[in-house]
């Protein structure tokens, strides 16, 4: 797939060191506003600071909450009590079994006020708002025996860490219809710490469970609140349909939360992720669509989704990933406008033999790397897998990536591209690219089996395994081999 974006500004190879200088400069304003706006989601939109305290002295008057369904309830009209202590599990079953009675007039809504509500996992029921109040915080267990057991996922076979089952999520729902989890940037806290910790010494026997998990579902938004310290993943949806999250912050410690991913998309379709903050431990997006030979057999894409306007850090991992558990497919995804900082790697796509199924048609535009250790990743040799019974024969097919507008500075490899004689990445392309690098010396834009183009003259020069063609689709130059490997892991 070749964008059909252009530019006004077109660097020359001989030209490097002022343009570059040129670039560095030029986009220091649109670091600044990208900046400005992160800053404003986490802290001005945020009544609490990272750490709970309040950013500013003074505290606005409490807004009234806007009643977005035919029927309405407080929790404390169910008995909740918003101390941080007593458990509150029961007053919001009641009040979900309330609003599953009001669906056949258009559902209700719990309204969640400011206050700590310690609470275990529960569900959700259709045509449901839960709409938590600025300075309101649901705070998830810590003891895990609170936590119910569930069956592995279908397309995975087991727990993602255990074979057998896994903790289900803090709050949860399966085939659901009309679901909105939305407020004036209350949180949702699952106290991660404890599982966290037990989770590094061995301790626990089942997998860790998500924030929130929504399976099955159609017609989901989630939008304005923050979610932070998840056990495990953040927020889950799998198999689901029309899924709009927006405006919302995820947080976790860069270190020491480990599989904190901020957003997975797992075997969903029209799926919408914008104007959002993701910070957290592992990958802060990763689309998935099952694992080996369960997801084969399971056989539900992740497919049309976009992902816009998001301000992204991943110290460990991956901005934004595609897979590894891919086995389902994975294709028509949109990526732009998408700022990476201090981050491990940018945005990446990895698989494995044994995978089976595909990534297509996938563009990523106008994406800027602050400080990011690899800027653009695939990789094919992702071998982690449930059992020994996949089939190491069932090879996943690439194809069809395209990159325009990708700019940065700070980048140690811009590129690493790692395909095999197995799994080679066909019609990748490039156009409208210049990054600032933190590493001089060769080999730093890194391709191996990958066949595709470059269209003008991008920076850092492009490995040899690319054909060339210049601003209007003429060819400049044939590649010289698409198998040449140049892969450097020391860099």
């Amino acid at each position: 797939m070749v964008d059909t974006f252009s530019s006004s500004w077109r660097p020359q190879l001989h030209q490097r060191p002022r343009w570059l200088m040129s670039f560095l400069t030029a986009y220091r304003t649109q670091l600044l506003v990208l900046w400005v706006v992160g800053f404003v989601m986490v802290f001005g939109l945020q009544v609490n600071s990272i750490d709970g305290v309040g950013l500013f002295s003074m505290k606005a008057a409490a807004r009234p909450i806007p009643r977005l369904r035919p029927v309405a309830f407080n929790l404390t009209d169910f008995g909740g009590v918003g101390d941080g202590k007593t458990l509150n599990t029961a007053a919001f079953e009641r009040a979900v079994e309330a609003i599953s009675k009001a669906g056949a007039r258009g559902g209700g809504q719990l309204n969640v006020p400011a206050g700590r509500w310690l609470t275990a996992p529960f569900n959700l029921t259709n045509h449901m708002t839960l709409f938590l109040a600025e300075g309101a915080v649901i705070l998830g267990i810590e003891d895990e025996n609170h936590w119910p057991l569930m069956p592995p996922l279908p397309s995975y076979g087991y727990g993602r860490e255990h074979k057998g089952p896994r903790y289900g999520s803090l709050i949860h729902g399966q085939n659901l219809r009309d679901i909105v989890i939305t407020g004036y940037n209350g949180t949702i806290d699952g106290q991660g710490q404890a599982w966290w910790t037990k989770y590094k010494k061995k301790i626990l026997t089942n997998t860790r469970g998500p924030l929130v998990q929504l399976m099955w579902s159609k017609d989901v938004v989630i939008s304005n609140i923050t979610l932070r310290n998840s056990p495990f993943w953040t927020l889950h949806p799998y198999d689901c349909k029309n899924v709009t999250i927006s405006g919302i912050t995820i947080l976790a410690p860069v270190f020491g939360a480990p599989n904190t991913d901020g957003i997975d998309p797992d075997s969903c379709q029209d799926v919408l992720i914008e104007n959002s903050y993701i910070c957290v431990g592992d990958d802060a997006i990763a689309i998935k669509s099952g694992w080996d030979q369960y997801g084969i057999a399971y056989g539900r894409p992740s497919t049309n989704i976009i992902i816009r306007n998001l301000i992204v850090r991943s110290v460990v991992s991956a901005g934004i990933s595609i897979g590894s558990e891919m086995s389902g497919g994975v294709s028509n995804v949109t990526v732009e406008n998408l700022f990476v900082w201090e981050t491990r790697r940018g945005v990446r796509i990895k698989t494995a033999p044994g995978r089976g199924g595909y990534v297509r048609n996938i563009a990523y535009r106008n994406v800027i790397f602050e400080n990011v250790r690899v800027g653009i990743v695939i990789k094919t040799d992702y071998n982690e897998h449930p059992d020994e019974g996949f089939d190491p024969k069932a090879l996943p097919i690439i194809t069809n990536i395209s990159f325009s507008s990708i700019h940065g500075q700070g980048v140690r490899v811009p590129v690493r591209i790692h395909g095999s004689e197995d799994i080679p990445i066909k019609d990748v392309s490039f156009r409208d690219m210049s990054v600032g690098l933190t590493y001089k010396k060769k080999h730093i834009f890194q391709c191996s089996f990958v066949d595709g183009h470059v269209i003008g003259s991008i920076f850092p020069s492009p490995c040899q395994n690319l054909d060339l063609y210049d601003e209007q689709g003429n060819l400049v130059k044939r590649s010289v081999s698409q198998n040449i490997t140049d892969i450097d892991y020391d860099i």
